[in-house]
């Protein structure tokens, strides 16, 4: 069982839903550790007082607000709840809304919701009711020390909260270089259109999570093992570095059609192959059954 992160209740009208929140996150993180390249050996990092010097244990660290310079006023973790007991304990629907006119860029963080005791059946309610009428749910929740807003949507069985970001922690794309909506202005032909819709319906496929993996991830362990097994493990080279960052030199001119043209060629040759071999395949097994 996950640990519990946050224990509050989802609350929109006069309905109240005991919950517990879970991380849906899963990091694929290198846990890499600083070395001071002269020895290779560990760097610390210490927690020390500015003005004497001394090291300062966690159990004397509290938080401070600089209301003027160098004076502070020290918050507790309870002055944290107690600024709005309610805010802290509660996900507070404030309205609905077409999941669709969410844009990907506001979306941050995903947790998952679990009802708590006396909380099942009007959990199921809600998540079914979202389901029904395809909408998501805006809220505002406060996670540790901090309010967000967020969105609850139903994924399968479970209510997902996926935190989202705050309109002013969007940049506006205004001052980017973008082609403009007319494709005629932007120098694309018709054909090239046509072909590039082709070329998407080739690769269309049902959306499955389990056919993507992290590869980089999984070549930087490669490239590690073979440095143990070479028995570099403490040698600092940039030839390999430099043998990368020497990329063949890319005309200016692109032949977008002939580009298209060719990728259709190839996916279409791929899934022929893959069709004769899945046909291969059966009918392998049916002469094995018969003998």
């Amino acid at each position: 069982m996950p640990r519990v992160l946050w224990k509050g209740a989802i609350s929109f009208g006069l309905v109240h839903i005991p919950v517990g929140l879970y991380s849906a996150e899963k990091r694929n993180n290198f846990d890499l550790t600083m070395l001071d390249r002269r020895n290779m050996k560990p760097v610390g990092f210490k927690r020390y007082n500015k003005e004497t010097g001394e090291d300062v244990p966690w159990d004397q660290i509290v938080k401070g607000y600089e209301y003027e310079k160098e004076r502070y006023v020290v918050l507790t973790d309870e002055d944290f709840r107690r600024a709005n007991v309610e805010a802290t304990q509660t996900i507070d629907i404030l309205r609905f809304v077409e999941g669709k006119e969410i844009t990907p860029m506001y979306f941050e963080t995903p947790y998952y919701l679990a009802p708590d005791r006396r909380g099942e059946k009007g959990y199921a309610l809600l998540r079914e009711t979202l389901k029904h009428t395809h909408k998501v749910g805006i809220a505002n929740v406060v996670v540790r020390t901090r309010q967000y807003v967020a969105a609850l949507i139903p994924v399968g069985e479970v209510i997902v909260m996926n935190t989202l970001r705050y309109a002013d922690e969007v940049r506006a794309a205004d001052e980017l270089d973008v082609p403009p909506k007319n494709l005629k202005a932007a120098g694309v032909t018709p054909r090239e259109t046509d072909m590039a819709v082709k070329l998407v319906e080739e690769m269309t496929g049902g959306w499955n999570p389990e056919d993507y993996r992290d590869t980089y991830h999984e070549d930087l362990l490669k490239l590690i093992d073979k440095r143990i097994k070479a028995g570099e493990t403490e040698i600092i080279s940039t030839a390999e570095a430099q043998e990368a960052e020497e990329e063949p030199s890319r005309g200016n001119v692109v032949d977008l059609m002939a580009l298209l043209k060719q990728s259709v060629q190839d996916k279409a040759k791929g899934r022929r192959f893959a069709s004769t071999q899945s046909r291969a395949a059966r009918s392998d097994r049916s002469r094995r059954k018969i003998a």
